[in-house]
């Protein structure tokens, strides 16, 4: 028996020990979180397609938005997320710079200053861009502070909330304002800003709340008095959310089919392919159909705070939380004015309603979650 029968031999370590890269490490998208988006957006068309009327022209305009607004969430996965976090002052600044410009030279339409248009290029709205660039800039604030914050830091981060805030409730666009602040809060919450800041914080708004019924404008005062008696004005402000409860329940537990509704395809239901497209859901698909779109919603939020928690460092997850908990908001806005147990103020369906800036804001939003998560898997593995 000679000495070669006890040497081990192993096979090549260059096919042995590499790992194939799949797609999924090549583009940095999260595979579980991308397969939940397209069965939402797929839902969102489905229920599209009858809230429009059954437009064609409509609903291939809708899914050519898709089409871009997966494309930049591609993108925002592939980038790394070191990269957003270098960017974060500077966005913040040209961010602001455009919101001013737009109050200067905005286009305007139903009554609102919200839009910018260069030339060459479609008209967008900037307020949504500020989705992603608010809280992004309060992660990089808190990247490099000792966390719980100190009240120094508390007030700066107010500051910097407050001015794209004000900016964008002066053209006005409280639905957006509201979004963007909230955003911006969780960012707090999530640094674990302690309770007496919190509960002070709850004591001044609640004393600033006379001041700001008075800072508002005629229509978002009769939407909050609409909102508790909408029967007050049946035929005038209070016709939107009488018609979307009419629909929610007339639609039952299963609904009355798809294409069937009354009174979206009656046209007694205003802005019903926008902001009350979940009761044109209602009343064609039923309680049935709502609680499916919802355990999509649950599904989607459930793993943007799964990879948040995950997160390598305090950048990843305040921001990856952040966007995730206003992905809630939207959600929960959305479901609670078309039921009427929240004043109307114009946030849509996320990823169902008509918009183009507003589903290539959300996705990518996601991307940058999916960066977050892939890149962090590429420097742990």
């Amino acid at each position: 028996m000679s000495h070669s029968d006890f040497q081990r031999v192993l096979p090549d370590a260059s096919n042995h020990f590499q790992r194939e890269r799949s797609l999924w490490s090549y583009t940095h998208v999260d595979a579980i979180l991308l397969i939940l988006l397209l069965i939402l957006a797929g839902y969102g068309l489905f229920v599209y397609y009858s809230a429009s009327g059954q437009s064609a022209a409509s609903f291939q305009k809708q899914l050519v938005r898709y089409g871009v607004a997966f494309s930049v969430m591609i993108a925002a996965a592939w980038l790394n997320p070191r990269h957003f976090r270098r960017w974060a002052p500077w966005l913040f600044v040209g961010g602001v710079g455009l919101l001013v410009a737009v109050l200067l030279f905005g286009v305007g339409a139903k009554g609102a200053q919200r839009w910018i248009a260069f030339p060459g290029l479609p008209r967008f709205q900037p307020s949504e861009i500020m989705k992603l660039i608010v809280p992004m800039t309060l992660a990089w604030f808190f990247a490099e502070k000792p966390l719980p914050p100190s009240l120094r830091n508390v007030v700066i981060v107010l500051m910097l909330i407050a001015i794209p805030v004000l900016l964008i409730a002066k053209q006005p666009d409280l639905g957006t304002s509201l979004l963007i602040g909230s955003s911006g809060v969780f960012v707090l919450l999530l640094s674990g800003i302690r309770w007496r800041y919190i509960f002070g914080a709850s004591a001044v708004a609640t004393a600033c709340g006379p001041l700001l019924w008075m800072g508002m404008r005629d229509y978002q005062r009769q939407r909050v008095l609409t909102f508790l008696d909408p029967e007050s004005d049946p035929l005038g402000s209070g016709w939107n959310i009488i018609q979307a409860k009419t629909a929610i329940g007339s639609g039952g537990i299963d609904g009355k089919g798809w294409l069937n509704g009354t009174q979206s395809q009656l046209d007694f239901l205003p802005e019903s392919h926008t902001d009350f497209i979940l009761a044109v859901l209602a009343e064609e698909l039923g309680l049935v159909g709502v609680l499916a779109l919802l355990a999509i919603y649950l599904c989607v939020i459930a793993r943007g705070l799964y990879i948040a928690t995950h997160a390598q460092d305090t950048f990843g997850r305040l921001l990856a939380g952040s966007l995730t908990l206003t992905f809630f908001v939207y959600v929960f806005v959305n479901f609670g004015m078309v039921s009427g147990i929240l004043p109307v103020v114009g946030v849509p369906l996320p990823l169902v309603s008509f918009g183009g800036t507003s589903i290539v804001t959300l996705l990518a939003g996601f991307g940058i979650i999916m960066s977050i998560h892939t890149h962090r898997s590429m420097v742990t593995r």
